[in-house]
């Protein structure tokens, strides 16, 4: 019976890094030089197309393509304040299946053509000319790389929230999602037919499943007693506390000093309603309760209510207003 061979008898052809020549380090420069290097010492990787190898390959891909421009990614910011993280920006951009085929294109070829030197140098010395060449291509596939994760930020997000686990910060989920997204982008083949985001996603809940695993077995391999220090913090409930306090300190001044210029009866309304002179133990009474105590009926005390809340929000809004416009001042009087 004939045996099958071992798996060692299939071997992948050895790559070779390719150095640069004397001449070409110095014409490129320290920075230029080393980037080239570091992009010849490994094998490039690219998706294949038909397209690649035709005469006008560039010109069709690059020049003859409808220009995509790339999006502001301002809004992704998620690590800050967890809920800010509630999706895309106002500069958001959804590609067609067609923009994102032209994308993956330019991508893919921009990785070919430093395939192609690769495979023609064999290990030879670059020259100047091949050298540039290959420096181009790798900024022109780092740079069509990031835009395409760019566009596609917003799948990170939708992804980590329909898997929300307590067990896992929401910082770390954004990490591991940020780099499945990576990894689908070099992955990704156009030529299929389907949109990125049904490749992507997938990507995205494998990782977050992956990490969820990896998280588990650390947890149960490495077990700890529960250590109120070491308790996840709650640094936006303390933020939204502290910015409550300032908010209501704020408006105790507006109403002591009375920069809202609310009525006698006014001001009397809001400090019974709100409790502002009572002890803190004492419960708020009802506006029948004002009512009574005033002479008035509860909806003429609601009524009162509204108005001298609304001259305290138009006072805080005004000095909120006079305090933006200080700091914009200050900040131009600093630039010049």
């Amino acid at each position: 019976m004939p045996q099958r061979p071992a798996a060692s008898a299939v071997r992948k052809p050895t790559f070779v890094p390719t150095p640069l020549s004397a001449a070409a380090r110095r014409a490129l420069g320290p920075q230029d030089a080393e980037l080239v290097t570091t992009v010849m010492a490994e094998a490039m990787d690219f998706m294949p197309a038909p397209e690649f190898a035709r005469s006008n390959a560039e010109r069709k891909i690059f020049t003859d393509a409808p220009s995509i421009r790339r999006p502001k990614v301002d809004w992704y910011c998620p690590l800050m304040h967890e809920e800010r993280a509630s999706g895309r920006g106002n500069d958001s951009l959804l590609l067609t299946g067609a923009q994102e085929r032209v994308l993956f294109m330019q991508f893919n070829y921009a990785r070919y053509r430093v395939a192609r030197i690769q495979k023609a140098q064999r290990g030879q010395p670059l020259e100047t000319r091949e050298a540039r060449e290959v420096l181009h291509w790798a900024h022109a596939a780092t740079r069509l790389r990031d835009q395409i994760a760019e566009i596609n930020l917003g799948l990170v997000l939708a992804m980590a929230k329909r898997v929300r686990n307590a067990d896992i910060e929401f910082a770390d989920l954004i990490s591991e999602g940020n780099m499945a997204l990576m990894r689908a982008v070099d992955k990704f083949d156009c030529g299929r037919g389907f949109k990125f985001s049904t490749y992507a996603c997938r990507a995205i809940l494998k990782a977050f499943s992956r990490h969820g695993i990896k998280q588990t077995k650390h947890r149960q391999r490495f077990p700890t007693e529960f250590d109120p220090a070491m308790e996840r913090g709650d640094h936006p409930g303390i933020v939204r506390a502290e910015h409550e306090r300032e908010c209501a300190s704020e408006v105790g001044w507006l109403l002591e000093s009375n920069q809202a210029d609310l009525t006698a009866l006014e001001r009397e309304v809001i400090e019974c309603r709100f409790g502002l002179n009572a002890p803190i133990a004492s419960a708020l009474p009802t506006l029948e309760q004002i009512g009574a105590s005033l002479g008035v009926t509860k909806e003429r005390v609601r009524q009162i209510q509204i108005r001298a809340l609304e001259k305290l929000r138009n006072a805080y809004m005004d000095r909120a207003e006079r305090r933006s416009g200080l700091t914009t001042a200050d900040e131009a009087l600093a630039l010049n």
